[in-house]
């Protein structure tokens, strides 16, 4: 199974560009890394077993890909967290501050919250597309909270 480009750009390419930018914080970072996953997807001669198969292959090459963008020497140019929040559009004031904190963890905690809330991915789907155990990935998502859990708390505390 090898669907075409144009119809997995279609479907994917959000997606990718949120994990992307998670990853390099930087907006025209993550277009490349986005643009750059793509095209290693069409240059790609591996037939792929199903639809969830195609997806966790190119959200961890566009993980690979934004980890090493970030690890460039002549990377710079980075688009402050605030300019970028600013360029997105939320349901409702907590989704926004929700997503704010989100990006505010430490990488390795930032990709599986986001994989296991925004992109729906069990984990074990986490553990084989991070290259990582299930019980690490459970880790990172139970320390991933406390640290969400108490960075929010610290915001409602500065609100009363």
């Amino acid at each position: 199974m090898k669907p075409s480009v144009e119809m997995l750009i279609e479907k994917y390419r959000n997606n990718l560009y949120v994990m992307a930018f998670s990853v390099c914080k930087n907006t025209q970072d993550a277009e490349d890394v986005v643009q750059d996953t793509f095209i290693q997807y069409w240059a790609q001669k591996k037939e792929f077993v199903s639809e969830q198969h195609i997806r966790a292959w190119l959200i961890r090459v566009a993980i690979n890909k934004a980890k090493n963008k970030v690890n460039t020497f002549f990377r710079k140019n980075t688009l402050p967290l605030e300019d970028y929040m600013q360029t997105l559009t939320f349901e409702s004031e907590e989704s926004s501050g929700l997503f704010e904190a989100v990006m505010g963890l430490p990488e390795k905690y930032r990709i599986v919250i986001h994989l296991f809330y925004y992109e729906d991915y069990s984990v074990n789907e986490i553990a084989d597309i991070l290259k990582l155990t299930q019980g690490n990935v459970k880790v990172r998502l139970s320390r991933g909270r406390m640290l969400l859990r108490n960075t929010l708390k610290e915001g409602w505390e500065d609100d009363e």
